[in-house]
This record gives C-alpha cells, sequence and structure tokens, in this order.
C-alpha cells in the first residue's frame, strides 16, 4: 500500500520551481533528482494556467513512476484528477479537505499546509496524509511564507499529530538532523536543489541524513 511507504517517500520532497531550474531545465532537474533518490515532486506554478499545468504533469508523471516515487500537484485538485497524479497539496484558500476526501481514491494523497497545531489535527481528522509546516527558516521562495517558526515550532506538530510531518522553508542539507532531532518525517525544498547547477549532488546531501541514527523510521 502505497500510505505504508508515505514517510520514507516523504524524507525529501522538492517543490518546483520553472523559474529557478532554467539554467539546467526542470526536466533535466526532476530526472537527476528522482535517480539520486528524491520521494516526492510537489508541481507548483502560481504562474501557469490549468492546461500548462496538465501538460506539464504529464510529462513529469512516467519519470516518477519508472523511479518509484510520487507527483503531487500543488492546490489544483482538478489537474491531479484529470492527470491521475497520486494526490493534490492543499492550503487554507483551496477546497475543504473532508470534501476532498469524500471525491477521492483511498490511495489518493492530501497533504496540507499550516504551522498551526490546531488546524494540523483538524486536517488530520479530516483526512490529510501529511502535513507541510513551516516556514523553519527564512526563504525569499514563497512569498506567502511568513515568519519563520523555528525547529521548536515542528516539534509542536510532531507532538500535536499522528501523520506524518514535512518541514518547509529555506532548509539546507546541515539544517536536516536538528529536524529529524525533534520528529520531522522529512524535508520539503525548493530553492536549495531548483537552483542549483547539481541537483543530483545536493539531493544525495540531503538524504545521506536519513541513513544515520538520527533518522526517524
Amino acid at each position: 500500500m502505497i500510505h505504508k511507504q508515505l514517510p520514507e517517500l516523504l524524507r525529501l520532497v522538492v517543490i518546483t520551481d520553472s523559474e529557478l531550474a532554467k539554467p539546467v531545465g526542470l526536466m533535466n532537474v526532476i530526472s537527476e533528482i528522482l535517480e539520486r533518490g528524491a520521494g516526492m515532486i510537489q508541481l507548483r506554478d502560481k504562474t501557469a494556467n490549468a492546461n500548462e499545468l496538465f501538460k506539464l504533469a504529464l510529462k513529469i508523471l512516467p519519470l516518477t513512476r519508472s523511479a518509484g516515487a510520487l507527483l503531487i500537484i500543488n492546490d489544483r485538485l482538478d489537474v491531479a484528477l484529470a492527470t491521475q497524479a497520486d494526490g493534490v497539496h492543499l492550503g487554507p484558500n483551496d477546497p475543504p479537505i473532508a470534501d476532498v476526501r469524500n471525491v477521492v481514491s483511498e490511495r489518493f494523497i492530501i497533504g496540507y499546509s499550516t504551522d498551526d497545531p490546531i488546524l494540523g489535527k483538524k486536517a488530520e481528522s479530516q483526512g490529510a496524509n501529511y502535513i507541510g509546516c513551516g516556514t523553519v527558516y527564512n526563504t525569499s521562495n514563497k512569498s506567502d511564507a511568513g515568519e519563520p517558526i523555528g525547529i521548536n515550532g515542528i516539534k509542536r506538530m510532531v507532538d500535536a499529530i499522528d501523520i506524518p510531518v514535512v518541514a518547509i522553508g529555506g532548509i539546507r542539507p546541515e539544517n536536516v538532523p536538528d529536524l529529524l532531532e525533534v520528529g520531522a518525517s522529512g524535508v520539503a525544498v525548493i530553492g536549495s536543489i531548483m537552483s542549483s547547477r547539481s541537483p543530483g549532488l545536493i539531493t544525495e546531501q540531503f538524504l545521506k541524513h536519513f541513513s544515520g541514527p538520527q533518522a526517524n523510521n
């Protein structure tokens, strides 16, 4: 079952940014990071329309399926369903989790973004499979990131819910041990990988921390 594999696949979630990836090319970045073990690609492009996201998702899906990874669509449930992606990542301005859960299959993955443990518990009760929590550190890659919550903010969320918590926001490879120490299941990354000329190498630097004694298995 995909849900049993989910914590492992959430170790490294890579969120797309076509502009940052331009020097290498988005599809080249995705191919390289999947080869090095990234478990989830979150397709995110706030400027693309539904048709553009649909076409891009159809290009990415064969790569994620071949690698045994997941493709999650940010915000757009319609695109996720139309492309038969593995799930959708929602926020407070998207359709309610409970309503989405009622119209998708049991295997369809729903992620939710919040740094509020009360909202995290509500999301879990409504059928979310994991929480994206942050921003942990300062970042320039999400205009709506808000004030950093730090390591303690991740711990508060981990203590409040039973589903995996994925830390996001300004995370670099050297931050991973501290996040694992407080119970995060994984990290979500944009800039560190999308803007790198060696995305595969950075992917390895993130993932190496999940094989050590701090890894939260």
